[in-house]
């Protein structure tokens, strides 16, 4: 097949161009920044159509990735910096499938289960899940991140792609052991002492292996389905019981701070 991963350089996107690059696929990378890697890595801006858009001819699979990190302190700067990323790559590929001649049959478009409300009564699945942000007491920064899930979804929605299947990977947090991913960052703040559960430590922790997840994007890619799809482990953990997985074996290079 031929894989057009945009915003394929962080480490989702590396976890998949590195999967199918090894299984002989032809793998195009969209990165604002071009580095040298095993497969083909394309200069774009995620937020103007340009020679970039080229790739899409005949692509197989268009697999969209693009956003700014969370992994920052959510100030007024980096708040939109999140927004707008999410929501106007969203509207450039959609419009680069439109304008292709031969688009692509797939676009799979990164969401996140952070859509979905906090509770401890049941899981919430793709037809009985229940949105967030409207919780009793719920922090500005929760209903912050349900506005970006619901505009970065809403974004994808609204293109009309006749000739491509749409699916929204509403993925929990992709656990591998690549550097600065989520798994690599708890490991950090566990080795400083910093690995504690967070408040109360019952709300639960989505997430998903990394193997898992490759082998959940090559199911859809091989099987009708479209909307919305949840990519996670049957089972989440509560944040304490999930942190102390995380501190179990791991020896500290500082002095612990917290349990």
């Amino acid at each position: 097949m031929k894989i057009i991963l945009p915003g394929g350089s962080g480490q989702v996107g590396t976890i998949l161009a590195r999967h199918f690059h090894a299984n002989k696929h032809d793998v195009i990378v969209l990165s604002r920044k071009p580095s040298a890697a095993p497969w083909r890595v394309v200069a774009w801006d995620a937020e103007h159509i340009g020679d970039w858009a080229k790739e899409l001819h005949n692509a197989d699979v268009v697999i969209n990735l693009a956003g700014r990190s969370v992994n920052c302190r959510y100030t007024p700067a980096n708040r939109r910096e999140i927004m707008e990323s999410r929501v106007r790559s969203t509207q450039v590929i959609g419009e680069a499938i439109r304008q292709a001649a031969r688009p692509p049959r797939v676009w799979l478009q990164a969401s996140t289960a952070t859509i979905y409300a906090h509770r401890f009564d049941t899981a919430n699945d793709e037809h009985t899940g229940i949105t967030g942000g409207n919780e009793p007491n719920a922090p500005d920064t929760w209903r912050f991140s349900i506005d970006v899930a619901t505009l970065w979804e809403r974004a994808f929605d609204a293109k009309d792609t006749p000739h491509t299947r749409k699916v929204a990977l509403r993925s929990a947090m992709t656990m591998s052991p690549d550097r600065d991913g989520v798994f690599d960052t708890l490991l950090w703040l566990v080795r400083r002492g910093l690995g504690g559960r967070a408040g109360d430590g019952r709300q639960f922790v989505s997430w998903i292996h990394e193997v898992d997840f490759i082998r959940a994007v090559e199911f859809l890619i091989e099987h009708d389905m479209s909307g919305p799809v949840n990519l996670s482990a049957p089972e989440p953990l509560p944040n304490a019981e999930f942190m102390q997985e995380r501190r179990g074996g791991v020896v500290s290079d500082c002095p612990r701070r917290n349990g």
